[in-house]
C-alpha cells in the first residue's frame, strides 16, 4: 500500500483514532537506533586493483595527447 493510500485511510478514523496512529508512529521511528553516519573515507582504496601496473605520469601523457588530437 502506498503512503497516499494510507493518507486517505487515515482520513477515514475518528480523531481519537488518527491521533493514536500518530503516536504509534512516533513511538516506531523514535524506538529505531539511528543510522550510523558514513565516512567518506570507507571509500579509500576502492578499485586501486585497477590501477595496479599503470604508471601515473604515462597515463596523464596518453590522456593529453587524446585531448591535444581532439582540437
Amino acid at each position: 500500500m502506498k503512503v497516499y493510500e494510507l493518507l486517505e485511510e487515515a482520513k477515514r478514523l475518528k480523531q481519537w483514532q488518527q491521533k493514536e496512529l500518530i503516536k504509534l508512529l512516533v513511538d516506531h521511528l523514535a524506538s529505531q537506533p539511528p543510522k550510523p553516519k558514513r565516512s567518506l573515507l570507507e571509500l579509500q582504496g576502492l578499485g586501486k586493483e585497477i590501477w595496479q601496473g599503470v604508471d601515473a605520469q604515462e597515463y596523464i601523457n596518453e590522456l593529453r595527447d587524446e585531448w591535444d588530437e581532439d582540437r
